[in-house]
């Protein structure tokens, strides 16, 4: 017999427009703020249940939800309270639309939307579990429906933390709960959608537990009844019971339902815990596998970005330090600075050398400002400029660095850069001059480069490749293409692909081989061609991608 409700309480800046539902220990209203306006769900605690585990229970509910409320498929919370006659309430997001226990129950899911549906609650569960919550009681009349008609995730009063003490027995109410003499809490569950570990008498759920409810919600959305439910035969608590332990899953009487699926739902309620989906996220994978298989768009898994704290405090941490110290402005030459050569590292420190300089008539012009001369070292740390001259000496040149040309011989490197620290003063006849005097320098400059090739003779530019290069050029391995799997229906082909040394972020980017369509990109583990004609034979070219670079094309076809 079911208890009569219990009376909304009077809410300041609320008022109480109906009643939306009853549980085993509290009533759910539904309630119409003042500002901002909208409506809202209260789940306010029972009277009779104010005891002091209750009450934790309670409350530790609405922290949970409220760690997870930023999640586009979990029910939000919104404030907490005390009434004033005593009862614990919390005000959290109203979902206008049924449950997914009511839906499934007036129609059958298509493939498509069960699909779907299952992705967005495995991102759901993937983000409590990253947060250390284990939902422990999913099913489809915990799932709701918002007012956009996404899923929303709710009732997370059973929920535990992954690294906290579990009971030691579960039940299925509150009475029974009572009754048991553990000295803990009992845990409320829902049979037909339970792991086989939870009717244990020391249940150990973990992450895995939560993949077989999900795996067990999917699975009904699609068959409209529960998936160890006979019709026609007995279907009470025990024989369920007996039929998940037994692993004995009631198949899905339907021609649209790919065995794909169904193997992936299988895998999802395996019996052995070490059988099932390790996480959430890699049962949202496989289902993805199949949306790939069957045309579909991938749905996308909403998981939170556990990094952002991390980059955001380092971002911080850099800005802090750049705000706090000069920053030396680049230095800039006076003339072109020639190409470094294949085995000349550009921004490697060059020493000075011993150069055998064409003759010139004396010292080439070097200006120099007000501040005293200075070593390389200390002027890389203020602005300076860079006035190259040549030189007649034979000997080491002192505090000068000597840049040779690319592929040239020593005795075209006549070039020299004197860094000098830029005068405090400006004038326009120091302009004047410097400009005139760089000028002078790139005649000189580019004369000696003439004289010394005239004389010397320079490398081919065109030279090819060292074998550096073609190291480089080789860093991505190519792809790994299996012979393409036709759809049952022959309307898309399969092409299994993987390829060793795997990265994260690594992509395959592929077209047809007989040029029609555009160039796309897939994660993996298969590329599927849709739009496939009966009995054509289909051909890909398929590359690695790896940030900016690409492996060589490797081609795939249907046998």
């Amino acid at each position: 017999m079911r208890r009569a409700p219990s009376t909304p309480p009077d809410l300041p800046g609320y008022r109480s427009l109906q009643l939306l539902g009853s549980g085993g220990f509290a009533d759910v209203f539904l309630y119409e703020q003042r500002l901002p306006r909208r409506k809202v769900a209260v789940k306010v605690l029972l009277t009779e249940e104010l005891g002091r585990d209750t009450r934790a229970q309670f409350v530790a509910e609405a922290n949970l939800m409220a760690q997870l409320s930023a999640h586009p498929f979990i029910v939000t919370i919104f404030h907490a309270d005390v009434s004033a006659d005593g009862r614990p309430y919390f005000v959290m997001e109203y979902c206008s639309g049924p449950s997914l226990a009511e839906r499934y129950k007036r129609e059958r899911f298509a493939v498509e939307d069960a699909l779907r549906t299952g992705i967005r609650l495995a991102g759901a569960v993937a983000t409590a579990h990253a947060a250390g919550i284990l939902h422990r009681d999913i099913k489809p009349a915990n799932v709701l429906t918002n007012d956009y008609g996404w899923p929303a995730l709710t009732d997370f009063g059973i929920s535990s933390n992954l690294e906290g003490e579990l009971p030691v027995h579960t039940v299925t109410s509150p009475a029974d709960a009572s009754a048991t003499g553990s000295g803990q809490s009992a845990v409320g569950m829902s049979v037909p959608w339970s792991p086989p570990e939870m009717f244990e008498d020391d249940p150990r759920p973990n992450q895995r537990s939560d993949v077989f409810s999900l795996a067990a919600t999917v699975h009904t959305l699609l068959a409209g009844r529960t998936p160890f439910e006979i019709p026609g035969r007995p279907n009470g608590s025990l024989d369920l019971i007996g039929r998940i332990e037994r692993g004995a899953i009631t198949p899905i009487d339907r021609p649209d339902v790919p065995r794909s699926l169904t193997a992936v739902l299988a895998k999802g309620m395996a019996t052995r815990r070490d059988d099932r989906y390790p996480s959430a996220i890699e049962f949202a994978r496989a289902l993805q596998r199949v949306e790939l298989e069957l045309g579909y768009a991938p749905t996308g898994i909403e998981v939170p970005n556990l990094a952002t704290e991390r980059v955001t405090t380092d971002d911080a941490a850099v800005d802090d330090a750049d705000a706090t110290r000069a920053r030396a402005v680049r230095t800039v030459d006076a003339q072109p600075r020639p190409a470094a050569s294949a085995g000349d590292d550009a921004t490697a420190a060059r020493t000075p050398r011993t150069v055998e300089a064409q003759p010139t008539p004396d010292e080439g012009t070097v200006l120099r400002g007000a501040s005293p001369r200075m070593s390389a070292p200390d002027v890389a740390s203020v602005d300076a400029t860079v006035v190259r001259a040549g030189r007649s000496a034979s000997a080491p040149v002192d505090a000068t660095q000597v840049r040779p040309r690319d592929g040239g011989p020593a005795a075209s490197d006549t070039a020299t850069a004197t860094r000098t620290a830029r005068p405090e003063r400006s004038r326009v006849g120091t302009l004047v001059a410097v400009a005139a005097g760089a000028v002078v320098v790139a005649a000189i400059g580019i004369a000696v480069a003439l004289s010394g090739t005239l004389q010397q003779g320079s490398p081919d530019p065109t030279a090819a490749p060292t074998d550096q290069d073609a190291i480089l050029a080789a860093t991505v391995p190519a792809p790994v293409v299996e012979d393409g799997v036709r759809s049952a229906d022959g309307v898309s082909v399969s092409f299994p692909v993987s390829h060793p040394s795997a990265e994260d972020g690594d992509r395959y980017r592929w077209h047809r081989a007989d040029g029609s369509g555009s160039t796309e990109v897939a994660e993996g583990p298969a590329i599927v061609v849709a739009g496939v004609g009966s009995g054509e034979r289909v051909c890909i070219e398929v590359q690695v991608q790896r940030g900016s670079k690409t492996s060589e094309p490797v081609t795939g076809c249907t046998p």
